[in-house]
């Protein structure tokens, strides 16, 4: 094997993405051997399909899509046994020179190969042509295309494992929305002052199988591209609960800087009174564009849409959240609530974190509390807003609404 083919060869195998691959590997097989086509076909049904094609020259004669009747082109019959894999003159096999011109180019020399798929099954071919014939083609030349076939049939197998996979959460995601197994739940958000519920944060949960936390779905479904349809879909059933609440409480929702980039929210939202709503986004997704976000949100916010930055305190990206987004709440994150009470720094950062959100007119939200002595040490500090298990659970509608009736919490033991 020549050195620069051997070089080649050791560079498709790294190449990223698969089309790439693929392309290279007809480009340089086609080359070396100095034919004038080289492409990859499917075959579907009955008939050969153009899946990747190098034809320098000749685009307007073979292009990726183009389609024959199997038994109109030279792989049918290769497939089938009826001709050799290698033709250095086509017009030398009887077969192949009675059949009709399929591709409108003369073909006087043909090398093709099978492609498999993982389960031995034929994907299609490999070939390579030329317009006139060259007696000086050998198997070894016929050895040599294999080895970029191989490479070939290697990606295109990789690349339809992925796709499966990417269907497979396609088909549950899509699953789980159509058959209702998503369910909404509500967490109540108290006044510290009044200790009295203002709000509610809608959560989903899943009761489909595999049994995955919500983050887990939310992922799957953003890896399969369907983040924003199972956010929207969250967002509708969360907001279905609205009426069923006091004009004066909110609920919060939550939508990934994708899912607002989207311009679905808009649709989300109507009918709904947007003044009743907070929007939460995480400081776990990252936002390229603030500028785009926040022209995104304008007209929402004008409306009276509020939006919360989620995660206060845990790492960098929320603090570039809170300056470039100027959200009405932040969300304190539960790392520094948890053992607040006991710990003089997370005192010390959630005061601070207190003070800054005054100054720039927003209110602070404590998420996790779990004891008595972290709400009394949060309520000392002067944090207005708070959540957490010890204040409520995430609850069924019915329960979540009964809190308005009450006033007050029931707090869970400490």
């Amino acid at each position: 094997m020549p050195a620069e083919l051997a070089t080649t060869i050791a560079g498709l195998i790294k190449a990223e993405p698969r089309g790439d691959v693929v392309a290279r590997a007809l480009d340089s097989i086609r080359t070396h051997l100095g034919m004038d086509v080289a492409f990859v076909s499917e075959i579907v049904g009955d008939r050969v399909v153009f899946r990747t094609v190098d034809a320098p020259g000749l685009g307007e004669f073979i292009k990726p899509g183009d389609s024959h009747a199997l038994d109109d082109v030279f792989c049918g019959h290769i497939l089938a046994g009826r001709l050799p894999e290698l033709m250095p003159d086509t017009a030398a096999e009887p077969l192949a020179a009675a059949m009709p011109g399929a591709l409108a180019i003369p073909i006087g020399r043909h090398m093709s190969v099978p492609l498999r798929r993982a389960d031995g099954s034929t994907y299609g071919m490999f070939c390579c042509l030329g317009q006139v014939a060259d007696p000086t083609l050998s198997g070894r030349d016929l050895a040599m295309m294999r080895v970029f076939a191989d490479l070939a049939e290697f990606e295109i197998n990789r690349e339809h494992a992925a796709r499966a996979i990417v269907d497979d959460r396609r088909n549950r995601i899509t699953s789980v929305m159509s058959d209702d197994a998503m369910t909404i739940v509500y967490q109540p958000i108290w006044n510290l002052v009044t200790m009295a519920p203002v709000g509610c944060e809608c959560l989903s949960r899943f009761a489909s199988w595999p049994s995955y936390g919500p983050d887990h779905w939310f992922a799957e479904a953003a890896a399969a591209g369907l983040g924003t349809a199972l956010e929207i879909a969250a967002i509708h059933r969360g907001l279905a609960g609205l009426a069923a609440f006091p004009d004066m409480a909110y609920l919060s929702v939550n939508a990934s800087p994708a899912t607002v980039l989207s311009g679905e929210l808009d649709s989300a939202f109507a009918g709904v009174p947007v003044d009743r709503i907070v929007l939460e986004i995480t400081e776990h997704d990252l936002i390229v564009d603030y500028s785009a976000m926040t022209q995104a949100l304008r007209p929402l916010r004008r409306a009276g849409l509020r939006l919360a930055v989620d995660d206060a305190g845990a790492g960098y990206a929320s603090l570039h959240h809170i300056l470039d987004l100027r959200p009405d709440l932040i969300k304190l994150d539960m790392h520094l609530t948890r053992g607040i009470d006991e710990d003089r720094a997370r005192q010390a950062l959630t005061g601070a974190i207190a003070g800054f959100a005054r100054d720039i007119g927003s209110l602070l939200i404590a998420e996790g509390v779990e004891t008595s002595a972290e709400l009394a040490t949060l309520r000392a500090l002067g944090i207005e807003l708070a959540q957490g298990y010890h204040l409520g659970r995430p609850m069924p509608l019915d329960h979540a609404a009964a809190l308005f009736e009450n006033g007050r919490p029931a707090l869970a033991a400490a």
